[in-house]
C-alpha cells in the first residue's frame, strides 16, 4: 500500500468504468485526486466515497474536449493539493461507428476530438505542472483496436486511439529528459458501460470473450492495477510504451 503517497493525480473519465476503478485504487494507494468527467453528480458521489474511506479528492465537472476543463483540472491540482505528479487521460468514446464510406465527416471529427484532441489539450496543461515538480507520469488510455487488430465499422475510433500512441511517443522523447514518463495503456474487452455498447447482449458478450486468449473480458479493477503500475515508481524505466493489457486478444487465433 501507499505506492502513490504524497502524489497528486488527475483522472479523466472518472465517473465510471476504468476511470472510476482507477480513482478508487489510486486513492487507496495514497494519491490526492482531481476527478474529471461530464457528470457532476457521479463525480461528487465518487469524491464523497473516497473521502469516507480516508482519501482526498475533488471533482471538476466538464467536457474534456473543452480546453478550459483541462485548465481547471490542473488549477485544482495546484491550488488544492499543491501540484501535479500524475495524469491518467482515460476519457474516451466509441464515437461514430459504421461503414467508413458512410459515417458523416462531423461524426469522424467529434470522435477524434474526444479521443485524441482532448488528450493533447490535457497534456499541454498537465506537462508544465509536472515540470514544476521535477517530473511525473502521463498515461493515456488507447486500445488494441487499430494497433494490433482491425474491426470493421470502427475507423474513427481506431484512428483516434492509434493516434494516441503516436502522441505518446512524441511526448516521451520531448519530455523524457526533463523527468516526465509518458505511456499508453491498451485494454482488451472490459466490463464497462462503453464496452457494453458493442456487446449489448449475453451472446455478443460471449463472442467478445471468446476472442481473448483468456476467454473472458476484464474487470475495470484489473485495468486500474495496470494504470497504477504506469503511475508508480514500479515503472520508473518505462516510457513511450504501448502497454497491452488485453487478455491475449492481440495474439489469439483459437
Amino acid at each position: 500500500m501507499g505506492q502513490l503517497r504524497d502524489k497528486t493525480a488527475i483522472i479523466t473519465g472518472a465517473s465510471s468504468g476504468i476511470g472510476r476503478a482507477a480513482a478508487r485504487l489510486f486513492a487507496a494507494e495514497g494519491a490526492a485526486l482531481v476527478l474529471v468527467a461530464r457528470r457532476a453528480a457521479e463525480l461528487e458521489k465518487l469524491a464523497a466515497e473516497i473521502h469516507d474511506a480516508g482519501g482526498r479528492a475533488v471533482a471538476v465537472a466538464g467536457d474534456v474536449g473543452d480546453e478550459a476543463t483541462a485548465q481547471r483540472a490542473v488549477a485544482a491540482a495546484q491550488e488544492v493539493f499543491g501540484g501535479l505528479d500524475i495524469a491518467f487521460n482515460n476519457a474516451g468514446t466509441l464515437g461514430e461507428l459504421g461503414a467508413s464510406t458512410a459515417i458523416p465527416v462531423e461524426g469522424w471529427r467529434r470522435t477524434l476530438e474526444t479521443n485524441l484532441t482532448s488528450a493533447f489539450l490535457g497534456a499541454r496543461h498537465q506537462l508544465p505542472a509536472m515540470l514544476v515538480r521535477g517530473g511525473g507520469s502521463l498515461i493515456f488510455t488507447s486500445t488494441f483496436v487499430g494497433h494490433t487488430v482491425g474491426f470493421p465499422g470502427t475507423a474513427a475510433y481506431a484512428a483516434s486511439k492509434a493516434g494516441l500512441i503516436g502522441l505518446v511517443q512524441a511526448l516521451a522523447t520531448e519530455f523524457g529528459p526533463r523527468g516526465v514518463r509518458v505511456n499508453a495503456l491498451l485494454p482488451g474487452g472490459t466490463d464497462t458501460p462503453m464496452g457494453a455498447q458493442m456487446s449489448d447482449t449475453p451472446e455478443a458478450m460471449a463472442r467478445v470473450a471468446a476472442l481473448h486468449a483468456l476467454k473472458r473480458i476484464a474487470r475495470p479493477e484489473e485495468l486500474a492495477q495496470a494504470a497504477l503500475f504506469l503511475a508508480s515508481a514500479a515503472s520508473s524505466f518505462m516510457t513511450g510504451a504501448a502497454m497491452l493489457v488485453d487478455g491475449g486478444i492481440s495474439i489469439n487465433r483459437g
